[in-house]
């Protein structure tokens, strides 16, 4: 038994060493990594509306400042599914490299989710508190309470959507 704990703990401290902002953006701690946090509702100063199509976010600059507790209304007006992820350019493009395994496995189709499959064999579960996930039509909402980083976007990182422009800005103020 305590070999067996020895070895897990080995493997996660290897996978979270391997990709250090993925772990800061799952940490309990993400404000520390200066990316911000999951904010609650009696939190929120102001409300933003996101409309994704299949080539852009509308808006594709928001102006936030360090401490705003903002409630991101995303709707995915657009043919395919598409994803809003608050983080920084190198936090995208590991994630990227996460969003080709899902479509690689099936889990993840241009205009659909196999949601039955996502968290299977290995695949995350694309439940992280600053990412939304959405095929064609549907909405959703996140709360996040900004640390301050002036190198954050949002992103839709499904395989080609970001490297199109699918790519938006945080002007902090």
């Amino acid at each position: 038994m305590l070999y067996r704990t020895i070895a897990t703990a080995l493997l996660f401290a290897s996978v979270v060493s391997s990709h250090p902002d993925r772990a800061a953006a799952h940490s309990e701690k993400p404000h520390a990594n200066k990316i911000g946090e999951p904010g609650t509702a009696a939190e929120v100063d102001r409300t933003i509306s996101i409309d994704m199509t299949d080539s852009e976010f509308d808006p594709s600059n928001v102006n936030v400042s360090a401490g705003d507790t903002i409630r991101f209304i995303v709707k995915n007006s657009g043919e395919l599914v598409h994803e809003f992820n608050i983080g920084t350019a190198q936090m995208h493009a590991g994630h990227r490299e996460e969003m080709m395994t899902m479509m690689d496995k099936g889990v993840l189709e241009a205009d659909r989710i196999n949601h039955h499959m996502m968290g299977q064999a290995g695949m995350m579960k694309h439940d992280d508190p600053n990412a939304l996930l959405l095929e064609p039509g549907q909405s959703g909402e996140i709360i996040w309470t900004f640390a301050g980083n002036d190198s954050l976007e949002f992103g839709c990182n499904v395989p080609g959507h970001y490297e199109s422009g699918m790519v938006g800005k945080f002007q902090m103020m």
